[in-house]
């Protein structure tokens, strides 16, 4: 036999063991038929779509336009469905496809968030790359019923005097922010979640609907502040579709569920609801939802308390953890009394209102004592602040009733004098420069130093300095004393005269010098 027969035999030979390999493997493969369910655009405007042929889509399940664009079905109607568009949608139009995803509107959770910059769909908006999470959570959830939930407990320190003595903030409590436009809320907001640093909570900002340039401001002041290590942001743009605004708070508390599981506390400032509640009008009437009191659906109330329902402390069986809520709403005209804001009062257990005259006078942070109230942190509120400000609030709101009854030009007796000048020294010693939270020590020498009226004979003038001067003097205490503070024993009389004593030193200095007569 020649040499090429012996080769084209050996060349046959392997042309028919793949062809049989193929043949085998061809056999082996059963082609599976995976049903989608498709439908058609028929109508969009703006931030909604009308989709038919999608018999089967369920209220709130997630669709998927062509782009990558995303939705929500919201109105299922028998012909056609209402579907809240959840990105850019200019490029879609009339006859593109939809396909049904068989799963609800979830978002990315989990450590790997910690830090980041994201819109409401879990996606990155910081530059740094994909989130790297392993798990996704629904944005809607039910609430956790009542047997799993404890009672608050442990204070939220805000690093804010006058909320910490006055209307404290506890874990897992709910506490509303109301004011006119321009007068500190989310600066507020901020200071809390700033003073959270090295206090083992995580925090998550959720802006919704805001301009892009304040956004950008919070962003940077967290960043330089240090905060963002211990921080979540999830943001909406004014320019962004409704629908964002509207899923962007459930979105957040998602997150923050997701390491109250955990064990963690957790704290989320949602800035602003009243842009969440226009963003859901404006979705409502589009959808031909009718309008009710004020042109807001009836249902408004509902969407917000599913919302700050949410917002608990957990049993320890469960872990232990909490969510502390910060919503923040905007009033017009200084009406508390307004469709929202009453929704929202009822719904939180507290409201801190920020006045506008205190504001325009120079009162920073301009807190209405006698409009603003915790109906829960009381209970988590340490002993020894309870000692040093149970009289405080009481003292303050007598103070602000003489002062407007005093403009009249009325003469007034001595008494009345002297509580007049001690309640503009509770008004100064209250007064905070942004971003300086005041540690619970400094707090409370200066608290228990106006309670014993030693700065009622300082100058106006000298307020501040003198006040800087006994918040420096906290570090003279001595460290038994301090810590009793973080205990729930209430001071001794003995340890009020040591802070008395350090607080009376630092202000020798700043009493006015004794007259001729005084001397005499």
């Amino acid at each position: 036999m020649s040499t090429e027969d012996t080769f084209g035999d050996t060349l046959t030979g392997l042309f028919d063991s793949v062809f049989s390999r193929i043949a085998q493997a061809r056999e082996s493969v059963i082609p599976v038929l995976t049903p989608r369910e498709t439908g058609t655009i028929t109508s969009i405007i703006t931030g909604i779509a009308k989709v038919s042929g999608l018999p089967g889509v369920g209220f709130d399940e997630l669709l998927k336009f062509s782009g990558d664009i995303y939705g929500i079905a919201f109105n299922v109607d028998e012909d056609e469905v209402g579907v809240i568009l959840l990105g850019d949608y200019s490029s879609l139009q009339a006859g593109d496809e939809v396909e049904r995803l068989d799963r609800v509107v979830d978002v990315p959770v989990g450590d790997g968030l910690i830090g980041r910059i994201i819109n409401p769909i879990g996606q990155p908006l910081d530059g740094k790359g994909r989130l790297v999470t392993s798990e996704r959570q629904p944005v809607e959830s039910p609430a956790p019923s009542i047997l799993d939930r404890d009672p608050v407990t442990e204070p939220l320190q805000t690093g804010i005097k006058v909320i910490d003595a006055l209307i404290p903030v506890g874990r897992g409590q709910r506490e509303l922010i109301l004011g006119d436009r321009q007068t500190g809320k989310t600066a507020i907001a901020l200071d809390t979640i700033l003073n959270q640093r090295g206090k083992n909570v995580l925090c998550v900002y959720c802006a919704i609907g805001q301009r892009a340039s304040g956004v950008a401001k919070v962003i940077a002041t967290l960043r330089e502040q240090g905060a963002l290590e211990y921080s979540v942001v999830v943001v909406t743009e004014g320019n962004d579709p409704p629908g964002l605004a509207y899923v962007a708070p459930y979105a957040a508390t998602s997150i923050a569920e997701y390491f109250m599981q955990q064990g963690r506390d957790v704290l989320v400032v949602y800035d602003d609801l009243t842009h969440h509640a226009r963003a859901y009008r404006e979705l409502s009437l589009l959808l031909r939802r009718p309008p009710g009191r004020e042109a807001f659906p009836g249902d408004i109330f509902y969407i917000h308390s599913r919302l700050l329902e949410r917002a608990t402390h957990l049993c320890p069986e469960l872990g232990g953890g909490s969510i502390t809520a910060l919503p923040i709403i905007e009033t017009e005209a200084q009406d508390i009394s307004a469709y929202i804001p009453t929704n929202l009062i009822s719904i939180t257990d507290g409201q801190i209102y920020l006045s506008p005259s205190l504001f325009e006078l120079g009162v920073l942070p301009a807190v209405d004592v006698g409009r603003s109230v915790s109906r829960v942190g009381g209970k988590a509120q340490r002993a020894a602040y309870r000692a040093v400000a149970g009289d405080l609030k009481l003292a303050y709101a007598q103070f602000e009733e003489m002062e407007s009854f005093a403009r009249f030009g009325a003469r007034l007796d001595d008494n009345t004098l002297k509580t007049l000048e001690h309640g503009r020294r509770i008004r100064a010693c209250l007064q905070q420069q942004e971003f300086d939270p005041v540690s619970m020590a400094e707090q409370i020498i200066v608290l228990l130093a106006l309670t014993a009226n030693l700065f009622d004979a300082i100058p106006l003038e000298h307020m501040s300095e003198a006040e800087a001067a006994v918040r420096q003097s906290a570090t003279e205490m001595p460290p038994d004393v301090c810590a009793r503070f973080e205990s729930a024993k209430t001071l001794s009389d003995a340890d009020r005269a040591v802070i008395t004593r350090i607080a009376s030193s630092a202000l020798r200095r700043f009493l006015p010098e004794p007259t001729a007569e005084q001397k005499s």
